[in-house]
Parts: C-alpha cells; structure tokens; sequence
C-alpha cells in the first residue's frame, strides 16, 4: 500500500489536503534552527509549507515518482526509505514526517531520527485526519459496506472521535524507547475545508489502498459516493484534526 501512492502522483500532490499554519509555526517555533529533514516528504506538500516558512528543508522519499514531483517544485529530495538513507554525517534541527510515520519502522525510525538531530532537535510525526458530517460519514461507510463487504479500509480510516489510538500507540512506544528523547506530546490542530462533490471524489483515489482496488470497483464506489453528495446538496464541510505526535532530543 506504501508504494501505491506514486501511481498518480500529481492528483496526489492536487487534492492532499494542507497542513494548518499553526501546526506548521508550532513546529518551526519549537526547533532550535532552520534545518529541516522531511520524512517520506512525497509530493513536498509538507516541506513546501516548511520552506515558506523560512525553513531549509531536504526530503528523503522511497517513491521515485513521489520524489520527482516534488522536484519540480523545488524541493530538495534523496531517494530512499528513511531507515536505509545516508545522512552523510549531516544534521537537522528538526526531523518531519506528513502522513508518512506508520510507514516507518517504529524502532528503527526513532533512534535514527535521534542520531541525526542536533542537540535540543523535535521530531515531529503529523497526520491529517478527516471527520466528515455524523449523516455523511454513515452514508459513506454505508457504500464502502456495499461495495467493498470484506475491506475494512473506511472503518480503518475512520477512528471513533478523538480516538486516535490505533495510529499513535506504535509511535508513541517507538520514541519512549529511544532514550535521548523527552517523552512524546500530542498536539491538535482543529480545521475545516469545504468540498464539492467533484473536489472530494479527485481525492479519494489518492487515499491509502484505494489504488489497490479494481478499476470497476473503484468506479462502482466513486459513483456511490458521489450520489451520497448530491443528496446531501453537491457539497459538504469536512472538519480535519492535525495530529502531531512530537518529542525532542534532551541528550545525544
């Protein structure tokens, strides 16, 4: 699933939402200088943000059609996972990861994220997660039940309210091992975005494993979802949380 996302790399880099620019200052203001590593940056939304901030940022992206994207709009990308990249004996005032941490080994990550950093350094794992209208959302997993019976893939997305549990216990076990770090904080950023019915069916397929499905299907639950649009009036709010699990190198 990691590796699905390259598959239509600008539709990604079009409809992924944006991080807030509160999370974004918090982040910046909580790092010792301007240095900055994005960990699977994909497309370079998150470092694009960082670098408008005043950052000096590098992307290290596993996906080569993620990492040239991200290229062409002046971002700074290595290719690699981030457990296999070579720091080179270079170091960052923060490490970064948007949407990306899961992806990392939650050992390995951790203490890599630890030897790269310089002394007072923030890790920084966020996440956008989604919380559609209560009448909305029952719909939309009413179709994903209907279409996709054996897939738990929305109920997977979408946690019960502030329950982020499931997404954060690997993480937050990952960085309490390592011990140079402080113990881990959480962070919210509450948001909201409108959406018509065209701008939230471009960003579906661009979720984790909807590449995964077959064309039909994926036709079959776009048109489902779609219709549970229309009748809610052709367009919908969706209220996001920005979700930042962070800690900082207290010793090397």
């Amino acid at each position: 699933m990691a590796e699905s996302f390259g598959s239509d790399a600008e539709r990604y880099d079009r409809n992924r939402p944006r991080y807030p620019g509160a999370m974004i200052e918090a982040i910046v203001t909580g790092s010792p200088g301007p240095r900055v590593l994005d960990v699977g940056c994909g497309t370079g939304i998150a470092a694009r943000q960082f670098q408008d901030a005043g950052c000096r940022v590098l992307g290290v992206e596993p996906d080569a059609r993620m990492a040239a994207l991200a290229r062409r709009t002046g971002v700074e990308v290595e290719v690699a996972s981030f457990e296999d990249w070579d720091p080179a004996g270079r170091a960052f005032d923060a490490v970064t990861a948007g949407q990306a941490w899961h992806w990392v080994d939650p050992a390995a990550g951790p203490a890599k994220a630890a030897r790269i950093l310089r002394p007072g350094g923030r890790l920084a794992a966020f996440w956008n997660v989604f919380r559609p209208p209560p009448d909305l959302g029952e719909a939309f997993s009413a179709v994903y039940r209907r279409v996709l019976p054996d897939s738990p893939i929305f109920s997977r997305m979408l946690p019960p309210p502030g329950d982020h549990t499931a997404l954060l216990a690997k993480p937050i076990d990952g960085m309490r091992a390592v011990d140079a770090f402080g113990d881990p904080e959480q962070w919210n950023f509450e948001w909201e975005r409108d959406y018509t019915r065209d701008e939230w069916l471009d960003l579906v397929p661009t979720s984790g494993g909807h590449t995964l499905f077959s064309p039909a299907k994926l036709e079959e639950l776009l048109t489902g979802i779609g219709e549970v649009i229309d009748a809610a009036g052709g367009s919908f709010t969706m209220h996001y949380t920005a979700l930042v699990l962070t800690t900082t190198l207290t010793r090397p």
